[in-house]
Parts: C-alpha cells; structure tokens; sequence
C-alpha cells in the first residue's frame, strides 16, 4: 500500500465516513444500498493505489479491501480525478469515456455511483 498522507481524497474519505452518520447520509444508503470499492493511485492508475471501501448498505467507509466479498463496483482513478469527481468538477460517466476512471463488477451498480453520494464539501 501507499503512503497516502498526500491524497487529497483522504480528506472527502473522511467527510464521508461523517455524512453517513448523518440523517442526509443514512436515505443515502437506503436509495443505494451498495457496496463500492475506490482504489485511488496518487499519479498513474495501478500503482501505489490506497483501496477505500465504501458500504452503502451499513453506511460505513474503510480503508482497505472489502471483506464481506465481492463488491457491487470497483473503481479506479488517480487522486486528481477522483477530487473532480467527488466535488462535481467532473461527470463520472465522462471520466469513464475519457479513460480517466476504469469500472470492474456491475455496470448497473457502476451507473447508482453519482457525486450525490460525497458530503457537499464545507472547505477542501
């Protein structure tokens, strides 16, 4: 694993282990109810990736691989793009096209994953 202490996405990782415990948070993860698996790589896709799990069924983030089996979704990203995604600089289904973010695991849990699901940011 990386040393992720300069990822910008560690600060929303940990925006959004708050907002699940919020009441915006908690119909978040009834309307999904999915599992997703974030592996963030600081400059180039597959290396030096920090895995995050994010569970929309228990409302849980963590960091490292998913343990209750397959997730519905895994995404991959570099930092950078990850931040656009999350604060909605960028359209998901763009960064897809553009090769920016790879998908593995269901196209139609892959399409449930939205900037709706990250905190609106206070201040990154």
């Amino acid at each position: 694993m990386a040393d992720s202490s300069n990822l910008k996405s560690d600060a929303i990782m940990e925006q959004m282990k708050q907002h699940f415990a919020t009441d915006a948070g908690k119909k978040l993860t009834e309307k999904i109810g999915l599992v997703y698996q974030f592996h963030i790589a600081p400059k180039k896709l597959g290396f030096d990736e920090v895995v995050y799990t994010v569970d929309l069924k228990k409302g849980e983030v963590t960091k490292g691989l998913y343990e209750g089996g397959k997730p519905d979704a895994s995404f991959s990203f570099k930092d950078e793009d990850f931040v656009k995604i999350a604060l909605g600089k960028m359209n998901p289904q763009i960064a897809f096209m553009r090769g920016a973010m790879k998908i593995k695991g269901s196209l139609s849990a892959a399409q449930k994953f939205t900037p709706d699901i990250f905190p609106k940011p206070s201040k990154l």
